[in-house]
């Protein structure tokens, strides 16, 4: 039986609960800061933290580059809140110097929980994960438009942001505006992991 390597982009953000939810889940679960680390993984998850921040900071370690090519080669990722806009190709009320991995055909409305309406938690319905699933939104994106490749997973379900588009997969990238990994619940992990699996052959 072979187990997987999921890595996760640790040069800001909560990285320590989406390691902590990938080791629940009995994969082997990589902290990435060098080239070297990331060729090592099977998959990817880009935690939440500071856009901006990460993206420099990956220019400093000399991982920008290498993860524009393995995504646009085909690694599966898996973007939360700010790693849902280093995968977008488009933003909305970015910084000026703000730079994307890209790879996801999405146009993301950066901080759009924070400035626009109150960052707060809802229980909603997300594609191929049973059951509810507890978004935590913290001056989150949304996601303003998809293109014609993209599928929505998720929305916002009551208030004033509802209907607002806050998970998606395109092909083997699959992002959310919420933090699945805080409180423990890792069965959008698990859809993530699953699809590396399936797609590999493997047996999890």
């Amino acid at each position: 039986m072979s187990i997987p390597t999921i890595g996760v982009l640790a040069l800001q953000g909560d990285v320590r609960e989406h390691l902590r939810t990938l080791r629940d889940l009995g994969v082997h679960p990589l902290a990435v800061r060098r080239p070297a680390e990331l060729e090592a993984c099977d998959g990817l998850v880009i935690p939440g933290g500071e856009s901006t921040t990460m993206a420099k900071l990956a220019r400093t370690f000399e991982l920008f580059e290498p993860l524009q090519k393995r995504i646009a080669d085909g690694m599966p990722a898996f973007g939360t809140c700010a790693g849902m806009i280093l995968l977008a190709d488009r933003v909305l009320d970015g910084t000026a110097d703000q730079e994307t991995l890209g790879g996801l055909d999405i146009t993301v409305r950066r901080n759009a929980f924070g400035r626009q309406v109150d960052s707060f938690e809802g229980d909603l319905a997300v594609t191929g994960v049973p059951g509810r699933v507890h978004g935590i939104f913290i001056r989150a994106p949304w996601v303003e438009l998809v293109g014609a490749s993209v599928e929505v997973l998720g929305r916002v379900e009551a208030g004033e942001a509802a209907g607002r588009i806050v998970a998606v997969r395109q092909g083997p990238l699959l992002a959310t505006s919420f933090h699945p990994e805080v409180g423990g619940d890792g069965r959008i992990h698990r859809y993530f992991v699953d699809q590396i699996v399936h797609a590999d052959g493997r047996n999890s």
